[in-house]
């Protein structure tokens, strides 16, 4: 009978639909990193299964843990030492669907503008219009580079490729792909910036990664280029985008990810150090590009179907570790 810990306040009716799909064999508990000290030391040591988001020092040790199920794809708040020898690491993708809608539809703000015309015709300005010319531009023919392609890349790329995009991945395994033009490793990035008119940053962050859109590869950019990043905020370094935006080295941005988020003590604050919201060639977002209405049904189904396979002692799917 596996003991399995919740570490997160699951949505309305998630826990009770948890408890009705793995069946009776399961011990549920449902808690929390802020709970009781006693009582969370207590469910934490005789967990077999744990599903949360961030796992760090400051939880109980988890010295029975099989395995960890985070409800997310990115694990940079998981400190993986803490996992006991035998554990298995999952977590859960599902989020491409909506950020990729996300990213056409920014490229596709950018290009059109409709914003901007509704805002005018509103006052009774045409601009834009044949009775006061001013053209638009079009995603056709336009070069789209997608660094890391995954889960988030494959899906951007396959609508991309409706728009009769062009097409590339720089990406650490390039192969061949139907839905690329090229593939290039990680070692050629600087050769294939000039190249982009959007650049999309769809990679995980890790120290690699970390800073990788720096001053100088901005400044190979197109002046009319501009970037999209839904991956993490600091896989563009913030200093050196911020100023390569206010001062035009780049056309523009899409930021859906950011360098500062809401906290304990800070629930709203402003999404970076540098002020972004003062820029006007900037569309932001609350790192909201995955959050669709269909999200959250797709993951608990995949986590769902992955502690059924626990329990059967059949393959996991997502296996980011097995230690």
């Amino acid at each position: 009978m596996p003991n399995l810990v919740m570490l997160e306040n699951p949505m309305p009716g998630r826990l009770e639909a948890l408890r009705r799909d793995l069946g009776p064999n399961w011990t549920i508990i449902a808690t929390s990193p802020q709970a009781d000290r006693a009582q969370l030391t207590a469910a934490l040591a005789a967990a077999d299964v744990v599903i949360g988001f961030e796992i760090d020092r400051s939880l109980p040790p988890m010295p029975r843990l099989k395995l960890l199920h985070i409800t997310g794809a990115g694990y940079d708040q998981v400190d993986q030492s803490l996992l006991p020898p035998g554990c298995t690491f999952c977590n859960v993708y599902e989020h491409e669907i909506g950020i990729a809608e996300y990213v056409l539809a920014g490229m596709l703000e950018w290009m059109v503008g409709l914003r901007a015309m509704d805002r005018q015709i509103r006052r009774g300005d045409w601009l834009g219009s044949f009775y006061k010319p001013a053209f638009h531009g079009e995603l056709s023919g336009k070069t789209l580079g997608i660094v890391g392609f995954g889960h988030i890349g494959r899906e951007v790329a396959r609508r991309a490729r409706a728009f009769d995009m062009r097409i590339g991945a720089i990406t650490r395994t390039p192969g061949p792909s139907e839905l690329l033009d090229w593939a290039a490793p990680m070692a050629e990035l600087d050769a294939r910036l000039p190249e982009c008119d959007f650049l999309l940053l769809c990679c995980p962050l890790d120290a690699a990664t970390r800073g990788l859109v720096d001053r100088r590869r901005l400044a190979l950019m197109k002046r009319s280029a501009v970037l999209i990043n839904v991956a993490r905020g600091e896989v563009a370094d913030e200093d050196a985008l911020y100023e390569a935006l206010r001062d035009k080295v780049i056309a523009g941005a899409i930021l859906d990810v950011w360098y500062v988020y809401p906290s304990r003590t800070d629930r709203e604050p402003l999404p970076a150090h540098r002020p972004f919201h003062e820029l006007g060639n900037v569309i932001m977002s609350p790192h909201a590009s995955g959050c669709t209405d269909m999200l959250l049904d797709r993951r608990w189904m995949v986590i769902t179907e992955n502690l059924k396979r626990f329990a059967a002692g059949q393959e996991l799917r997502n296996v980011v570790l097995r230690k």
